[in-house]
């Protein structure tokens, strides 16, 4: 396995000043696509002139998140996918122990990594357990195995934003497909900091 197994994928809204730290973190081999849901045409020229590895997709609107996920992944041509959002980093062996993973486990669906809440940890101070089978995962990370979506789909656009993952989840157990937690894996996730602050009444409304 190799870095053109994975497409990154990550969904945006208004994230000018996060998704610069996440896109930092992806090594300039590994192709992203960004989905943001807007029509900052600015934006764009400005990630895509910044990150070569960067498409830059705008939706015109604010589709929320699983629509707009579904928009990247249907761009993906890579036999994984890795759903991001814009206030993670990725360690520096971050994506090569998802492949690990991945090679562990080549039944998975989705493999979930393990939220590291301190920046400056070094990755082998995460404690290298086992990886477990597990009925949900959180949705700020996710690595998708795109041939074990064929008969689910992905994420379902009448959820707006909050619990797509729950609902994919579910969908993926009810047709005995298999999700990991690999604990071995690091990335720090600030959370719900995705978005600039000034948005949060918007984004909860």
């Amino acid at each position: 396995m190799s870095i053109k197994d994975i497409t990154i994928v990550i969904t945006s809204f208004k994230s000018e000043k996060k998704i610069r730290n996440c896109l930092n973190s992806i090594d300039g081999q590994y192709e992203v696509i960004n989905v943001e849901n807007s029509h900052n045409q600015d934006y764009k020229r400005k990630i895509e002139e910044e990150f070569k590895n960067v498409k830059c997709i705008l939706t015109g609107e604010n589709f929320g998140y699983g629509k707009a996920n579904n928009i990247g992944l249907k761009e993906v041509r890579t036999k994984y996918a890795l759903i991001l959002n814009p206030d993670t980093e990725l360690f520096s062996d971050t994506l090569e122990k998802f492949l690990d993973a991945a090679k562990q486990k080549p039944d998975f669906a989705i493999i979930a990594p393990n939220v590291v809440n301190d920046k400056k940890i070094e990755s082998r101070d995460v404690t290298n357990l086992q990886i477990k089978v597990v009925k949900k995962v959180k949705g700020f990370a996710m690595l998708l195995n795109l041939q074990e979506f064929n008969e689910v789909g992905f994420f379902d656009e009448k959820i707006f934003i909050y619990l797509e993952e729950i609902d994919l989840c579910k969908r993926l157990l009810e047709k005995n497909k298999k999700i990991y937690w690999d604990s071995n894996i690091p990335i720090y996730h600030e959370g719900g900091r995705s978005h600039d602050s000034l948005l949060n009444d918007e984004m909860e409304l």
